[in-house]
């Protein structure tokens, strides 16, 4: 995996690109995420079932992976069964 790829969820249909990525597994939905959607969606695990929204980045705590979500799916996404968080927005400078 590489940054500019694009993975597919195994158990719903989220998609992700890869903006930043580090050593580990991308799951979703509590199953690994693949380069080409599987003929057959798996169940979600209700462990990481809150849903990833499309146009949102999430990243680990380590800052080693960014995704961006390009297409929203029932499955939250993780990192080694460790949930992403969704990357807040930076502030803008204030002007005077």
């Amino acid at each position: 995996m590489k940054a500019g790829s694009k993975l597919k969820s195994a158990a719903c249909a989220t998609e992700v690109l890869v903006v930043r990525c580090g050593d580990g597994v991308v799951e979703c939905g509590g199953a690994p995420m693949l380069a080409d959607k599987p003929a057959e969606l798996g169940t979600i695990d209700p462990a990481f079932s809150s849903g990833a929204q499309i146009g949102k980045r999430y990243v680990d705590a380590r800052g080693a992976f960014e995704l961006l979500c390009i297409k929203a799916g029932k499955g939250s996404l993780a990192v080694d069964g460790t949930a992403l968080s969704q990357k807040n927005a930076k502030p803008l400078p204030a002007s005077d």
